[in-house]
């Protein structure tokens, strides 16, 4: 079963979230926050395989959240379930390393296999959403210097670490022991390049990185 922890501030939609998952046999709700430091605190204790979370909370906004629970807990995914529809929030959601953005009126349905979908790989995120994150990438993809303003963009300053060394031609081993890390993180990180980048696989971000001169910036450094 896949372990969830629920962060939601509002009491009433958080315990019926709750209610909504457990009645499926594929879930095991480990916990509830209502705050971004209940979330980070739950998080270390738990060790869940999903949080869902909104994105407003009273002490913070999920972006934040998402970022330092990944920091410490890689392997985590993070799918916010919120009211807000604005871009900039998606778009940072996205940035943090979140698998999916879904809005609260999403079907009960469209839900539950929002979230089973998450653990085969795949990102939970509505078609209309994924059109809008390509269409403002996509805006700098059409020079090397905007592509380059993108990674720097999209990706967290460890992922432009390990793109980097993707590109040229280190193994997932070479570069866990190069940046002091384990090889699931690294697999994890190029997991979510591919996935902002809107790349199938190693061979196309090791092309793109190319393309945007990613590489000689690191032999610059």
């Amino acid at each position: 079963m896949v372990k969830i922890l629920v962060v939601d501030d509002h009491d009433l939609f958080r315990e019926g979230l709750v209610s909504l998952l457990k009645a499926d046999k594929s879930f095991n709700v480990v916990g509830q926050a209502g705050s971004v430091h209940e979330a980070t605190d739950l998080a270390r204790k738990l060790h869940p395989d999903l949080i869902l979370m909104d994105f407003s909370l009273p002490d913070g906004d999920g972006a934040e959240a998402s970022a330092t629970i990944l920091t410490e807990h890689p392997e985590c995914k993070i799918v916010f379930l919120t009211m807000y529809d604005a871009d900039e929030k998606l778009f940072a959601a996205i940035r943090s390393g979140a698998k999916g953005y879904l809005l609260k009126n999403v079907p009960v349905a469209k839900l539950v296999s929002s979230l089973k979908s998450i653990e085969k790989g795949e990102a939970a995120i509505s078609g209309t959403m994924t059109m809008r994150i390509l269409e403002e990438f996509s805006q700098h993809h059409n020079s090397a210097s905007s592509e380059m303003q993108s990674i720097h963009t999209i990706l967290s300053h460890r992922e432009v670490e390990i793109l980097q060394e993707v590109a040229t031609g280190e193994s997932n081993g070479e570069i866990a022991a190069k940046l002091f890390l384990s090889v699931n993180t690294v697999k994890h990180h190029i997991h979510n390049i591919l996935t902002k980048l809107g790349l199938e696989n190693r061979k196309a971000a090791i092309l793109y990185a190319n393309r945007a001169g990613l590489l000689k910036a690191n032999k610059s450094n």
